[in-house]
């Protein structure tokens, strides 16, 4: 049974990432001529004082929260404290673009909104925001942990009153929205008290569902993301474009007992109307959007932040759609009504309809110019690097500091276009079936002389400033000869002068998690489940059962045909396993009576095998645990499923 315990790579469904001891700062180096060169450029490109933006960041604060969010075994989860750097002028290793954002994102604490409406910020990624019904709170999205989540309300409570939660409401289903609910109301309070909880038409399938398959891959690769193993500091983390950073804590979730699912919904909730939207299938795969008509506010979930979103995430993801995001604000704009504040579940507010209107249109044509252009050149044969480099924004798009590349970044989105359309495979035959990258990097260290040969094009690149030009020729002598130190540490500084040059929050993260990993090599330990354990539990088990197909080594399966019954105790049900032509099948069905062998337990001791929170020794030896047929057959069926540890190297091989 070891094989099947960490099948399960869900990340808290999106952004629990690898862990290190403690994050690693690397030999830092300074930003070069050709970085502050590129950096001063952006003076001409954006108003770069902050006066305005922090204006509508600070407007209602009430108060600030001080110290660090602990888990419940005293590890730091957020610290406060951290980010007191962003403020000032920008430092010449981050871009000042990047840095105007950073410092709206760094105001952290209770602010109010509106009459009957407050905002906690800057205690996870997301906004957790109140509004204030006739018997209670109404809390809009929890953030993505339990402890975030419950030192905000006890926040909100200190300053505001510790008024009972009236009802939960998700915008939408990744984490960063819903992962907090058990530290807002018990699942049990919640239910004594029949609090409403609401959310879209397939909220709960898309929130406990995504990533399942591929979360592995997706956790590994959100470090990059998000910089989660950086340190906090001007060479480091200073943003991830929608808020701070994302706090690593328990992921829970509470079912909805309320759903949206119509195109357009009025709810009274607790006393206060709401008008829901649906919009599902453009930044999430269920999303809503909503008005509170009689407060004058508009709640744009997170199809609007102060940022261009991405249609792709570094991390991966399914692409998004681009043309239908455009469509939504539309939408919005024609829903807006005579809302005179827009908020959104990240970044701050916007006071004035005339202002809220343009924040919109902004919105609504960068997605619509991306998207026509993008189609524009796929049309004129050009390919997803040559696109990159061609598209850029009109000048009313790009000076528009809400619509910046802080989170998405235009040169990635245009790929992403095309890859909705077209796939990643470009047209060119040369590019059907190329070599694996480690192989095709020997071949060019053999071809170009050695990787000695190698550095030194690429050191006189970096002199240059071509670092573009210098992180290809390096990624060559790095996979071609991994022990060449030299390579190794050039790339590195490389890395950090792209980083430092990088409008995308996400990209700095990405590049400078790069270069940290050529000098300290990957993480230690893969993704930790037991966090995301509470949400788990309402995961359908068809859905564990797909991660296992996708585990299994197909190879090692050749000849073997396996055919196992689970039967989960407590619930009843049960579900047929088999292996056909090296291929993993399931299906719901009673136990077929020429199994191999039965399985029977109870679904949570399933769900901790799955998440890896408990033994297999153990739970093999337990009253609960039942084994019918030929356990070698059982052990011969789960030990073809591979454990994937989520600590493979990325800018190394």
């Amino acid at each position: 049974m070891r094989a099947v315990l960490s099948l399960v790579g869900l990340a808290a469904a999106l952004l629990v990432g690898c862990s290190r001891e403690a994050p690693v700062g690397g030999a830092a180096g300074d930003a070069r001529p050709a970085t502050l060169a590129v950096n001063a450029g952006f003076a001409k490109e954006i108003d770069l004082d902050p006066a305005a933006g922090l204006a509508d960041a600070k407007r209602g604060f009430i108060a600030r929260p001080s110290g660090k969010i602990t888990a419940d075994d005293g590890t730091v989860l957020h610290d406060f404290d951290a980010y007191g750097f962003v403020a000032g002028a920008a430092p010449a290793t981050v871009n000042p673009s990047l840095w105007r954002h950073a410092i709206m994102n760094a105001q952290a604490g209770l602010f109010k909104v509106t009459d009957g409406i407050y905002q906690l910020r800057g205690f996870d990624i997301a906004n957790i925001t109140l509004v204030e019904g006739k018997s209670g709170w109404i809390v809009i999205d929890t953030l993505t942990a339990r402890e975030s989540a419950a030192a905000a309300m006890a926040f909100a409570y200190q300053h505001l009153g510790a008024r009972p939660v009236s009802a939960v409401i998700f915008t939408h289903s990744h984490a960063d929205h819903f992962g907090g609910a058990l530290g807002v109301i018990s699942a049990a309070e919640a239910a004594r008290r029949k609090v409403p909880v609401i959310a879209s038409e397939g909220f709960l399938e898309e929130a406990t569902s995504e990533n399942v398959l591929v979360g592995t891959a997706m956790a590994r690769r959100s470090m990059y993301q998000f910089g989660k193993n950086l340190e906090r500091s001007a060479k480091g983390n200073v943003d991830t474009g929608l808020g701070k950073n994302v706090v690593y804590g328990a992921v829970g979730i509470l079912p909805p007992n309320l759903i949206i699912d119509k195109p357009t919904q009025e709810v009274m909730v607790d006393g206060v109307r709401f008008v829901f939207h649906n919009v599902p299938g453009a930044e999430a795969p269920a999303e809503m959007s909503f008005a509170i008509p009689d407060r004058k506010a508009y709640g744009g979930a997170e199809n609007l932040a102060q940022t261009m979103h991405n249609l792709l995430p570094v991390r991966g993801a399914k692409v998004r759609d681009a043309l239908r995001w455009s469509n939504y604000m539309q939408q919005a704009l024609d829903q807006l009504g005579d809302a005179e504040v827009y908020f959104g579940q990240h970044n701050w507010p916007i006071w004035g309809r005339e202002r809220i209107a343009d924040f919109i249109t902004k919105h609504r044509d960068v997605y619509k110019y991306t998207h026509d252009q993008t189609v524009r050149l796929i049309n004129a044969g050009m390919t997803p690097r040559e696109i990159a480099d061609t598209v850029t924004l009109p000048r009313s798009l790009r000076e528009h500091a809400g619509a910046r590349g802080y989170y998405g970044a235009l040169r990635h989105n245009v790929k992403a276009v095309y890859q909705f359309y077209m796939g990643a495979y470009d047209g060119n035959p040369a590019n059907l079936d190329p070599l694996p990258p480690k192989e095709s990097a020997r071949r060019y260290l053999e071809l170009l002389g050695g990787a000695d040969k190698v550095v030194a094009a690429a050191q006189a690149a970096f002199d240059k400033g071509d670092y573009r030009w210098a992180a290809e020729l390096l990624n060559h002598a790095v996979f071609g000869d991994p022990s060449h130190k030299a390579a190794r540490e050039l790339l590195a500084q490389t890395y950090e002068q792209l980083g430092y040059m990088a409008e995308a929050a996400t990209w700095r993260n990405s590049y400078l998690t790069g270069a940290d990993e050529l000098r300290n090599g990957p993480p230690k330990k893969g993704v930790d489940r037991s966090a995301v354990i509470e949400m788990l539990y309402h995961t359908p088990i068809e859905r564990f059962l797909d991660a296992m197909a996708a585990a299994l080594d197909g190879p090692a399966a050749e000849g073997k045909n396996l055919k196992v019954n689970l039967v989960l105790s407590d619930t009843g049900e049960s579900h047929v396993l088999w292996i056909e032509n090296s291929v993993f099948h399931h299906r719901r069905s009673a136990p077929a009576s020429d199994a191999n062998a039965t399985l029977t337990l109870p679904k949570d001791a399933f769900i901790k095998l799955m998440a890896g929170t408990a033994r297999a020794k153990d739970t093999l030896l337990s009253e609960e645990f039942k084994v019918t047929g030929s356990r070698i057959d059982l052990v011969r069926f789960f030990s073809l499923l591979d454990k994937a540890a989520g600590t493979f190297p990325i800018v190394t091989r």
